[in-house]
């Protein structure tokens, strides 16, 4: 080994040439030229001998089947003991070896084949970085059961967590959430991971490239955050939001939370992660909102605009002037019958759109429900041929009171409450217009000024004049009988000067 350091040494540090060194120190030339240009000295691992056993002349059969299995399905493919079977079967007093060295045998063999179990690592996660995972809850919603799906965002370093939840799991409700999340923390993650959620993903192709989905690689650009997805079915790759997800459900979630808007839950859901943020870290003893001050100086600065998540879709309407998205109903307006149309979609919300990117009509987004209709498009073309009314779809679907009574009224009166109904119903709803029909008859009166005076009354939080009570301290006043004479006088000396 002395040698060899001289060598490597008057060739690297006194930069002689090969055939100096070789005359200075007596060594081959080629020996010479072999360690000055050797680089790597570490020691080669010992080689084992390999012991004869009396599997060696089964082991290609064995390797053979093994092999074989590869293209069966999983519950076809051959267990130890199936293998020892065969062999008894197969080679019979040939075979003399015991199913414990078939075992080891095929336990390894299918390790090399198969892949080994997976081993899981202890890991260092770097401060700023996220990963994303949606779970599913129930919450009540004025009265009405509805499935919650809560998108969480999880920093790993320290253990933080934040959520917003939303009626569906698409693209907008995943960037609504995102853009929530990063606004409310004023920062962007460095670095997202998620698993292969269709609101992200379109295709995975051959050696694990994906195809995004084109707004969401907008998204990502806007924000500036890397976006890296798990292995498809290692979802235990980003197991850190996985049992976030858990942790939020039990911790806020039960019992059934039951609120007026999903909006106010959202707004209490960031004022719990800040509480959950007080409690110590499970291993760094530190509490997490000081951890995640690390993971706050590692963020993105928030761009001076936020992402328009809204996308447009261009779809057709039906006969009755309906469009149809992800297997929900909406209705539009008879003047588009027929046509080409845009949907312009966020998380809560599609709009319909003429040609020419003209609002015509506004409808929450349905999640749980199959149609949303809105009435007021259709009856501006209906109040201008009453008659016609009765002999639509749309007359079957009015409440009873605004049935009876359109039937009660004539022509000229008919227009006048179609004008009026679509007016409420642009306004407010349907249930809103039955309503108020509802009181204004029971008060007595029909006509159509009185109806929009209900209306009126109902929704602008007119507060109407309490009744008057005496409290029996007004004066007593004297009695005045007018005399009419002095009149009589007057007007016949005005008649007298004509």
């Amino acid at each position: 080994m002395t040698q060899q350091y001289n060598i490597k040494y008057l060739s690297f540090h006194k930069g002689k040439k090969y055939s100096e060194i070789s005359r200075e120190t007596g060594h081959d030339f080629k020996t010479v030229k072999k360690y000055a240009e050797k680089e790597g000295f570490n020691d080669s691992p010992p080689r084992r001998k390999k012991k004869s056993s009396k599997l060696d002349p089964f082991k290609p059969t064995i390797d053979q089947w093994l092999n074989e299995d590869t293209k069966a399905p999983v519950k076809q493919r051959h267990t130890a003991k199936r293998i020892y079977d065969r062999l008894k079967e197969e080679f019979k007093e040939k075979f003399n070896v015991s199913e414990r060295v078939v075992r080891y045998y095929v336990s390894a063999k299918k390790r090399e084949i198969f892949g080994d179990s997976e081993a899981y690592l202890p890991l260092e996660h770097p401060s700023g970085e996220a990963q994303v995972d949606f779970g599913e809850s129930l919450i009540y919603e004025n009265g009405k059961e509805i499935k919650g799906h809560s998108l969480v965002l999880s920093f790993p370093h320290s253990n933080v967590a934040y959520e917003q939840v939303f009626r569906g799991q698409n693209q907008e409700c995943l960037l609504e959430g995102l853009q929530r999340i990063f606004k409310y923390i004023n920062g962007v993650p460095t670095k997202i991971w998620f698993d292969n959620l269709s609101a992200a993903v379109k295709e995975i192709k051959k050696k694990g490239e994906r195809e995004l989905i084109e707004q969401f690689e907008k998204f990502a650009l806007h924000y500036g955050f890397l976006h890296n997805f798990c292995n498809a079915g290692k979802s235990n790759e980003k197991g850190h939001v996985e049992n976030k997800v858990g942790f939020t459900r039990l911790n806020h979630f039960v019992p059934v939370p039951s609120v007026s808007d999903i909006e106010d839950l959202n707004e209490e859901l960031f004022q719990k992660a800040e509480n959950d943020a007080q409690k110590l870290h499970y291993k760094k003893q530190k509490k997490e909102a000081e951890l995640f001050e690390e993971d706050k100086n590692c963020l993105l600065k928030l761009p001076d605009k936020p992402f328009d998540i809204g996308r447009l879709v261009k779809v057709k309407t039906n006969k009755y002037g309906k469009v149809e998205l992800d297997k929900k109903i909406y209705s539009t307006s008879p003047r588009l019958v027929g046509k080409q149309v845009w949907l312009y979609l966020t998380h809560d919300r599609v709009d319909v759109l003429d040609e020419d990117y003209n609002q015509v009509v506004s409808h929450p987004r349905l999640y749980q429900e199959t149609e949303s209709m809105k009435w007021y498009p259709y009856l501006e073309l209906i109040a201008k041929r009453p008659n016609a009314l009765k002999y639509t779809g749309f007359y079957k679907e009015l409440p009873d009171p605004w049935q009876d009574y359109l039937e009660y009224l004539d022509y000229p009166k008919k227009k006048k409450a179609l004008h009026l109904l679509k007016d409420i119903i642009e306004h407010n709803d349907m249930d809103t217009a039955a309503d108020v029909l509802s009181q204004t008859l029971k008060d007595g009166v029909d006509d159509v000024e009185s109806i929009r005076l209900t209306w009126t009354r109902k929704t602008s939080n007119i507060t109407l004049p309490s009744e008057l009570v005496s409290n029996n301290n007004i004066p007593s006043m004297t009695g005045y009988t007018p005399n009419f004479a002095v009149y009589d006088e007057l007007l016949n000396k005005a008649g007298d000067r004509k």
